[in-house]
Formats: structure tokens, sequence, C-alpha cells
């Protein structure tokens, strides 16, 4: 029941109506039994101040951004958390009396998701497809943990020198290659526990996959292959490396326990994670699309 003590939240993004946030967070409220609404406020980059201004003066709880606005904000912002330092961008907002902390919940997201199915990262070889975005926070948080070694993949454009410089600052225990580099990308694939798709490639419906036949035969039962796509549940490489016998994971876990990362900021609350996951599931596989 919305009420006058309920407290609003919600996403930031352009465009905002085809996110499952809303749902995500709505769900948790109910679930948890907190006086809270959540929703998706379309907004570009030019009204992001306003929105900022408007977000404290209406002492709006806390909000999500999506690109490019988890960069615009930074500006913003009173103050953000040293993980968002680093990746030098906001996904969280928290609205404490009028001063705007921005985080970023990506990265642990991704560590909580797999924790959750029982896999620890401490210790891991891991292969990250990708070095945009979501590819960044993975490799950060999986440095936090403990990740014993990860080979970075990327596409060798104009970007590829300062992006493998970036990474390979953050830890010895990162290598950035380049993605054309098939001999590389074999071995490092034969040799990791855990093989990251953080590209989106798959997500189309052209049945593409990130890696080449030849390097999917390197994998095995061993091996866990996470794709952070969610749209479609299964995309090639899920089916494929399912096909090889690894544990495969999309990235429904990815979403929904970064949001749960939020969600605990806003209201020190945990999120009722299975719930949200079930419900996420129904409603992806109703849309069938992004």
């Amino acid at each position: 029941m919305i009420d006058g003590h309920t407290k609003l939240y919600g996403l930031l993004a352009h465009p905002a109506a085809h996110s499952l946030s809303p749902l995500i967070h709505n769900t948790s409220f109910h679930v948890s039994g907190v006086n809270g609404v959540y929703l998706a406020f379309d907004v570009v980059p030019e009204n992001l101040k306003p929105a900022m201004a408007a977000m404290r003066a209406m002492a709006i709880g806390g909000v999500n951004l999506s690109m490019p606005l988890k960069t615009a904000v930074l500006p913003l912002l009173d103050d953000i958390t040293p993980r968002a330092k680093r990746l030098n961008a906001v996904n969280t907002i928290v609205n404490r009396n009028g001063k705007l902390v921005g985080d970023t919940t990506d990265g642990q997201g991704f560590v909580d998701s797999l924790k959750h199915a029982g896999i620890d990262i401490k210790g891991k070889t891991i292969t990250v497809l990708g070095a945009g975005g979501a590819g960044r926070s993975i490799i950060a948080a999986a440095i936090e943990v403990g990740a014993s070694k990860m080979c970075v993949f990327k596409r060798q454009n104009k970007s590829f020198a300062p992006r493998k410089a970036l990474l390979e600052s953050w830890s010895d225990k990162v290598s950035v290659l380049p993605y054309e580099n098939e001999a590389a990308m074999t071995a490092a694939v034969s040799q990791s526990q855990i093989i990251v798709n953080a590209t989106n490639i798959g997500m189309s419906d052209d049945n593409q996959l990130p890696i080449s036949e030849a390097i999917l035969n390197q994998l095995t039962s061993h091996q866990v292959v996470v794709d952070v796509i969610y749209f479609p549940l299964k995309t090639p490489l899920v089916k494929a490396a399912e096909k090889k016998g690894c544990r495969t994971f999309n990235g429904i876990g990815m979403l929904v326990h970064q949001a749960a990362g939020s969600f605990l900021e806003w209201t020190g609350k945990k999120m009722p994670v299975e719930k949200v996951i079930a419900t996420v599931n129904q409603e992806v596989a109703k849309r069938g699309h992004f």
C-alpha cells in the first residue's frame, strides 16, 4: 500500500522502459515488507543535473543509473566509494539526508551470484571476454576477492592500449590480450576454471558465439562458464558450454545480485534473491527478447 510514508527509489536511464529493475526492487519491497516503490525514469544526460537536484529536494531514497549516466553523474555527487573511483563510474546512488553518495555494485553482483551458487572466485584462474563496463567491473571485483590470474581479451582498436595499461595497473594478476589472438585465447581458456563472456555477442538472433569452435573444444566439465547476457536466457555460448558438460550461468544472477547490493545500501535489508530470481526468470521467458 502506497501512503504518505512510502519512500521513492528509481532508475535513471535512457531508454528506461525496458528495464527489469522496477520488477526486481518492487518484488523485494513487497516480500521484505519495506514501504518503498521503485520507478523507471527516462533521463537524458543533459537533464541529469536537475534530476540530481530533484533527488535532494524530494528526498528520493536512492537511484540506479545506466550508461552513459554512470560516468556523467560523477561531478554531481558529494562522494563516491573507493571501488567506484577505481571504475570511474557508479550504478547506485544513496541519498543520506541530502548527501548523495555513489557506489558501484555490478562487480560485487557477479562475485555474489557465483558465491550464491557455491563457487568461490578466490584462487581461481579466470578468462574474461570483453573489457567494457561489465568486464571492468567483474575484473575489479575478482581482484578484490583474490582471483589468482585473469586473462582479459579485448578487441585491438584505438582503446586497446590505454585499456590494457589501466587494467594491468590494477593488479599484476591481470593480463590484457588482443581478442584476435586465437592461440592466446585457446591457451587461456584451457587453463581457466571460470570463463566469462562480458561482450554483447550472443544477444542477437544470429546465433553468434564469442569464441571459435576450436576454443569451444577446450571446454570441459570441470569449468564454469558465465554469460552476462540474460536476453535470451540461454545464449549460444551457454548452450554450447552445456553440451561440453560445463556448469553454466546466464546474466540474471549478476543482475539480481548487483541490485541486491543497491537494496542493502538503501534499506539495510538483504534482498530475497531466490524469490526475485524466480520472478525475473518468468518475466524474461515471457518477453522472449530484450
